[in-house]
Formats: C-alpha cells, structure tokens, sequence
C-alpha cells in the first residue's frame, strides 16, 4: 500500500486509519511512512530504527521544531476501516480507530514534510511505535536510548488530541499501594480476627475528604487529584481476612517532582497503621511557553481562534521536558474520544491544525 502525502490531509488521515496498527502490529504503517518519507520528500536525512521512522533537515537554520506522533493504536473494535459522517453537532467527521489518537496529527505531520518548501526551522519528525502500552515497549524512549542525538530541539510538539489548541505541559503520575494487615478468623466467629478489609475505611475517608490542589503556571491552570482505582482482600465467603490493599493514582501538578508527590501522598496517609509501596511513577511537565521558539506558535494558534490550556494526563511530552526541550501537545480531535468505539475526528480540525503549523513553519501568518 501506498500513501500521498500531497492529497489533503484529511484524505490522508482516512488512508492512515485504513492501516490497522494496533500496537506491536505497528510494522505494516512503518513500512507505508518510511517508503513514503523517503520518496515524497526532499531535504530530509531518513532513518528507520525498528517500527520508528525518523526524518530531519540540517538546513542550517537558527532554530529546529520537532515533530513527533505514535502510530500505534489500542485494539480495533469493529472501527476500521474508517467512514465519513456528520457527526453529533452537525459537523462533517472521520470516524475510525486512531482517528484521533493520533493518526490525524500524524497526516498533519507528513503532510507538511512533502509540502513546507522553505521553512524558517530545521524539522526533526519521529513517527513511533508502542505508545499506547508499557513504557518500556515505548519506541521514542528505545530513540531516547539509541539515537539521543535525534533529540536536539528548540520546541517539540507531540501531536496529541487537542482540538486544535495548544495543550501545555502534562500532569505527573504516581501509583502506589496502600496495605492493611488483621488477623484471619471463621467468620462466624469474627471476634477472633481483626478484619483488613475493615481497615482500609480510614484510607478510603481520606480520599474523600482530599481537596485537589489547582496550580496556575504559565497562565495553565493543572488540578491535581488523588484516587482510589483499586481495591484488593478477601479469602472466601466464610473468612474473615487479614490482608487488605488499596492501589491510590495521584495526577499532580508539573511543579512537584516525583519525589515531592510522594512526600506528599504519605502526608495525606500519615498515622495510618499501613505499608507504603510505590508502584509506578512519571514525572510531569512544565508548560515551556515562555520559550521563544513557541511563541510564535501561540501567536498563529491565536489568529486561528484558539488558544493555550493545560494538558490533563500524562503524554510524551515529559520525556523532552526532561531533557530540557520545551514540549506541547497540539493536534486534532477532542481526547475524549481516544480509545472509544466512536472514536472521530472533526475534519475541519486537520485543516486548521495544519494551517496553523504551516504558517509557524514558513513565518507566515497563517
């Protein structure tokens, strides 16, 4: 199969979502956008790094913006191929799985690779695998290991869902496992035990009593939230059991650092009778607005009508925030229709999104 990358980018996105890739299947649209990158475009240096596609210009220009979206998707569920419709406020939209996350920012990407002759930056585009699972499968953080030196920007900008704002930053997250332990009785006699399950009412009260903090960095206002997303403990209908957890999400603001997140969350649980297990953990990001290399882009999404808001969740932007690259998300599609049945895609998002980043790249008004 092939692509154009010169068709609208709308009709683009719909040939992207034709391509099943669920993730760890993501090699047959590797294939499709390295082939396509390698003869569609000129002035880009391509490299292929397992299901990762690379491309950059070394124009020698003052500033350098990289471009960079997954091609993977979560399992299919009877939305692919894709299909035109009007959708639910009367729009016309592109229904299918990775409609928005995020094979429309991809064609956005792709698009301009072919068509942006002058660019006032260089352009650095990364197209990977394995996003939507385990991080450690995560293809741009196998780059961050094999290939660093593809990691040099003034801006990058992830092409996550935004409907067509400018998401900043993202939330940290921290995951960790609050055990009680009792003693295990007959539960006809259940004065003989001491019930873990029982236990875990102070830990559920706290939560209910917590107040999320909100946080205005940059103008971007995050709140943070403190959960419950699991609970665990039981032996069988007649047992009264002794072992009891509770695994507690904490989304924080980008001004903690991991460490200060957990500092705090064992704040909120102190003088419990508990054990305290950090089970998974990433750090936020910072906004990066202030950098000179995005303001330009906040001025075009600004003329476009848009605007700038914090990013609720966590994205791949962290990993260029840690390495000191200033990092948004912005691209087509409302989030809240990632990953469902309905996924769809306003078409008339891809036109502006792409307008928007067509006219930052050439320094026109857009």
């Amino acid at each position: 199969m092939t692509i154009d990358l010169y068709a609208d980018p709308i009709t683009l996105t719909a040939a992207l979502v034709d391509i099943p890739s669920v993730s760890r299947n993501e090699a047959a649209i590797t294939d499709v956008v390295e082939r396509a990158l390698r003869e569609q475009t000129t002035g880009f240096e391509v490299l292929r790094n397992g299901n990762v596609v690379l491309a950059r210009t070394n124009r020698g220009l003052p500033t350098r913006v990289l471009l960079a979206g997954h091609l993977d998707t979560v399992p299919i569920a009877d939305n692919v191929p894709g299909y035109f419709a009007v959708g639910p406020a009367g729009e016309r939209v592109l229904y299918g799985c990775g409609s928005v996350d995020m094979k429309s920012g991809d064609a956005v990407f792709l698009h301009l690779a072919a068509t942006v002759a002058e660019p006032v930056h260089d352009v650095t585009l990364i197209f990977y695998d394995c996003e939507e699972i385990a991080a450690e499968f995560n293809g741009l953080g196998h780059i961050e290991r094999d290939h660093p030196d593809w990691l040099v920007a003034d801006l990058a900008v992830l092409g996550e869902p935004s409907g067509g704002w400018i998401e900043a930053g993202c939330q940290g997250t921290l995951r960790v496992r609050l055990s009680t332990s009792g003693v295990r009785a007959h539960s006809a006699r259940s004065w003989l035990g001491d019930n873990a399950v029982h236990r875990l009412a102070p830990i559920l009260q706290r939560l209910s009593d917590y107040r999320a903090r909100e946080v205005d960095i940059d103008g971007c206002v995050y709140r943070e939230g403190l959960s419950a997303v699991r609970i665990d403990g039981g032996v069988a209908g007649n047992v009264v059991p002794d072992v009891a957890e509770v695994d507690v999400n904490f989304r924080f603001a980008p001004d903690r650092s991991v460490d200060q997140a957990i500092d705090h969350v064992r704040e909120v649980f102190a003088g419990l009778d508990i054990s305290f297990e950090v089970t998974d953990s990433a750090p936020g990001a910072l906004p990066g607005l202030t950098a000179p290399a995005a303001k330009d882009l906040i001025a075009s999404v600004h003329r476009h009508g848009g605007g700038v808001r914090a990013k609720y969740g966590w994205t791949d932007v962290a990993r260029f925030a840690a390495r000191g690259i200033p990092a948004v998300n912005f691209g087509p599609g409302d989030p809240n229709f990632a990953h469902k049945r309905d996924e769809h895609v306003p078409v008339d998002q891809i036109t502006d999104v792409t307008a928007i980043l067509r006219g930052y790249l050439t320094g026109a008004e857009g």
